[in-house]
C-alpha cells in the first residue's frame, strides 16, 4: 500500500511569468519516453510482479522504494508544468469579467493548446508534443537482471532527457526541477549499477555518469549535492524496505566527481516543500455558486474537521 504526504519532494520556487510553451518542454519529463511516467510504471509494475520476494529481498526493497519515490517525481513534474502554464501565484476572483475580448486569443497559438483548452493549464500524461504516455515503455520480464540492466538504461536516459529540457530552459521553476530531478536520478541509475554489479560482478559504474555531464556544473542541482542527496536512498516507508542498504550502504561510496562520502539508507522521506496553490478561474466554477460562496462552504467543512 502506499502513503501520501501533502508536499512535494522538493520546494519549487514561483515562475516569473506564465511560460506554456516553457511547460510544453517539461512535459517532456512527465510523458516522455523517458519520463516520470515511464520510470514509476517500469518500477512499479516491475514490484508488484516481482518474483522470490523473500530470497531477493534486498533487490525487491530497491525497486519497490524506489517505485514510490517516483510517484513523488510525477506530482512534482506536473506541480512544475502546471505553475508555468499559470504564472505566479493570483487570486482571480469575480465573475470572471468580459469573455467577449478575447483575452487568451494568444493562447491559441501556444505549442500545446490542449494543456490550456482543455487541461486548465494543468499537466496531463503526454510528451512535449502532447502524444499520450502508453504502456508500451514499461518491461516488466521476470527475470531481474534483465529488469535492472533496463532500469540502469532507462535512468541514464532520463538523466539526458533532463538535461536537454533544462537547457531549453530559463525559467526558475522548470530549471529547479530539472536540477533536482537530475540529482536524483543519478542516485537511482548508481543504485542499478550496484545492484547489477552485485548479482553479476559487471561494474556498470564506470559507465557513469551517462551523459558525461558533472552535476556540480548545474547551479540548480548543487544546494542538493551539498546536503547529501546524491548519497541517500529513502525507504518511503517508516520500517519496510531497509533490505536495499545491503546494495546502496554497505561501505559503497559516492560516485567520482560527487561530493565524497558513504551512501546511506534513510527510513522515512526527505523533508521536501509545499505545494503551491493555483488560483481559480472564476468564470468555469458551477453554475449558482460564486467562488466566495464555495470557498466559504469549504471553510466551514473544515471546521467540522
Amino acid at each position: 500500500m502506499f502513503m501520501r504526504v501533502d508536499k512535494l519532494q522538493a520546494d519549487l520556487p514561483p515562475p516569473k511569468e506564465a511560460d506554456p510553451n516553457a511547460a510544453a518542454a517539461l512535459q517532456e519529463l512527465l510523458g516522455g519516453k523517458y519520463g516520470e511516467m515511464s520510470t514509476l510504471g517500469n518500477y512499479m509494475f516491475q514490484s508488484f510482479n516481482f518474483r522470490s520476494k523473500s530470497k531477493l529481498r534486498p533487490f525487491y526493497s530497491l525497486v519497490a522504494s524506489i517505485t514510490a519515490e517516483e510517484l513523488g517525481h510525477v506530482e512534482l513534474v506536473l506541480a512544475g508544468v502546471a505553475m508555468l502554464n499559470n504564472g505566479p501565484d493570483g487570486d482571480h476572483t469575480g465573475d470572471g469579467g468580459d469573455i467577449s475580448g478575447a483575452e487568451w486569443e494568444g493562447m491559441k497559438d501556444i505549442r500545446l493548446a490542449a494543456s490550456f483548452l482543455s487541461g486548465a493549464g494543468g499537466a496531463m500524461p503526454v510528451n512535449s508534443n502532447g502524444h499520450s504516455w502508453n504502456n508500451d515503455f514499461i518491461t516488466s520480464t521476470g527475470n531481474v537482471i534483465t529488469d535492472l540492466l533496463h532500469n540502469f538504461h532507462l535512468e541514464c536516459g532520463a538523466r539526458l532527457h533532463k538535461l536537454r529540457v533544462y537547457e531549453t530552459l530559463s525559467d526558475p521553476t522548470g530549471r529547479e526541477v530539472c536540477g533536482y530531478l537530475l540529482v536524483r536520478g543519478s542516485v537511482h541509475a548508481h543504485s542499478y549499477a550496484l545492484a547489477i554489479e552485485k548479482l553479476t560482478g559487471v561494474d556498470l559504474k564506470k559507465m557513469l555518469p551517462t551523459p558525461n555531464i558533472d552535476l556540480s556544473k548545474i547551479p540548480e542541482s548543487q544546494k542538493y549535492l551539498d546536503e547529501g542527496s546524491h548519497r541517500r536512498l529513502y525507504t518511503f516507508s517508516p520500517d519496510d524496505y531497509t533490505e536495499m542498504a545491503g546494495i546502496w550502504s554497505n561501505d559503497e561510496v559516492a560516485l567520482p566527481g560527487d561530493p565524497k562520502g558513504n551512501l546511506e539508507v534513510v527510513s522515512g522521506m526527505p523533508d521536501g516543500g509545499k505545494i503551491a496553490e493555483l488560483a481559480g478561474v472564476p468564470n468555469v466554477f458551477t453554475p449558482n455558486y460564486a467562488p466566495e460562496e464555495m470557498y466559504e462552504i469549504a471553510s466551514k467543512l473544515t471546521k467540522k474537521m
